[in-house]
C-alpha cells in the first residue's frame, strides 16, 4: 500500500474503505444495526488498514471490536471517525471533548489517527470552539491528525484567522458528477490532502463504457481506472463494497500508470 505524508508528519494510506453501510440491514445507511460486520472483516483480510467510519453511521463500536478481533496490531491501521456538526456534539467545549472521548471508547483505542468535523459549521463560535478542543487533543495525544469534511474553499479561509493546527485533510465528493478541482487545487496549494468519498458513485452508463475502454488497454476494470485516476492526482480514495472481489480489485491500483491521453478523458467525462 502507498502512503501519503500529511503536513504533520504522519502518514495516510492512499486506499481505504468506507464504512457507512456495514452493520446494518440489507446494507443500508438508515438500516438498523444488525451487529454483521463480515464486510470490514473480509476488506481487513484483503489487507484495508485505512477504515473510515463516524459517528453519524452508529456503527463505532462494531467497527472497532471487529478491528480489535482481527488480532493485527492497533498501529498497522490508520482509523479515522467524524464528530457531527450538531449541538447535540459541539454545544460546548465539554460536549466537543466528551464525543471524543466516546468515539476512542466505542473503537477500543487510546487513540484516534485522524479526526474529522463531518459537516460545515457555519457559526463562526462554534467552530472556533470546536476546534480548539480538537486542537488540545491533538496535544493531549489523543488524536493523531484532525480535519474536516466536505468544506468550502470559505471556511477554510475563514478557520486561517485562529486555527493553531491546520486541518490536514478535507474530505470531499469526488467522482465523475463532480470531480471539485476548483476545491482540490485550493487543498494542494495549502497543502490539505483531499480524500475522495463516494469516488466510485454517481458513474453513468456513459461514462462506465468509456472508463472500461480504457481499462481494457491496462487489464483493468472500469472502477481500478476511476480509483487509479484520483491517486495520480494525489487524492486518496475511500471507495467501499461488500463484495470481497470488489474489495480486492480497488486495491488493485499500484502496478499501472494511466497514460496523458487516458487522464484528459477521464477528466471529460
Amino acid at each position: 500500500m502507498e502512503t501519503v505524508t500529511l503536513m504533520n508528519g504522519m502518514k495516510m494510506p492512499m486506499v481505504g474503505t468506507g464504512t457507512n453501510t456495514y452493520g446494518k440491514v440489507d446494507n443500508k445507511y438508515d438500516g438498523a444495526l444488525n451487529d454483521d460486520f463480515s464486510a470490514l472483516e473480509s476488506a481487513i483480510k484483503a489487507g484495508y488498514r485505512l477504515i473510515d467510519t463516524a459517528i453519524y453511521y452508529r456503527n463505532e463500536v462494531g467497527v472497532g471490536q471487529t478491528i480489535k478481533d482481527s488480532e493485527i496490531a492497533r498501529g498497522e491501521f490508520y482509523l479515522t471517525t467524524k464528530i457531527p456538526e450538531t449541538d447535540e456534539y459541539v454545544g460546548s467545549k465539554g460536549l466537543v471533548e466528551q464525543t471524543v472521548l466516546q468515539s476512542l471508547a466505542n473503537l477500543q483505542t487510546d487513540y484516534i489517527d485522524l479526526f474529522l468535523i463531518h459537516q460545515p459549521i457555519e457559526d463562526k463560535k462554534t467552530l472556533k470552539r470546536t476546534w480548539e478542543v480538537l486542537e488540545s487533543l491533538v496535544d493531549a495525544g489523543k488524536i493523531k491528525s484532525i480535519g474536516v469534511s466536505n468544506f468550502s474553499i470559505r471556511l477554510l479561509e475563514e478557520m486561517k484567522e485562529y486555527t493553531r493546527i491546520q486541518p490536514a485533510v478535507n474530505q470531499i465528493e469526488s467522482n465523475p458528477s463532480n470531480w471539485n478541482n476548483e476545491l482540490i487545487d485550493y487543498l494542494k496549494d495549502q497543502a490539505i490532502l483531499p480524500e475522495a468519498w463516494g469516488p466510485l458513485v454517481k458513474v453513468t452508463e456513459e461514462q462506465r463504457a468509456k472508463l472500461t475502454k480504457i481499462g481494457n488497454k491496462y487489464g483493468k476494470n472500469w472502477g481500478q481506472v476511476l480509483l487509479r485516476y484520483q491517486i495520480q492526482r494525489g487524492v486518496v480514495v475511500i471507495p467501499k463494497s461488500h463484495n470481497k472481489e470488489r474489495q480486492l480489485s480497488n486495491l488493485d491500483l499500484f502496478n499501472f500508470n494511466l497514460f496523458t491521453e487516458d487522464i484528459q478523458i477521464i477528466e471529460e467525462l
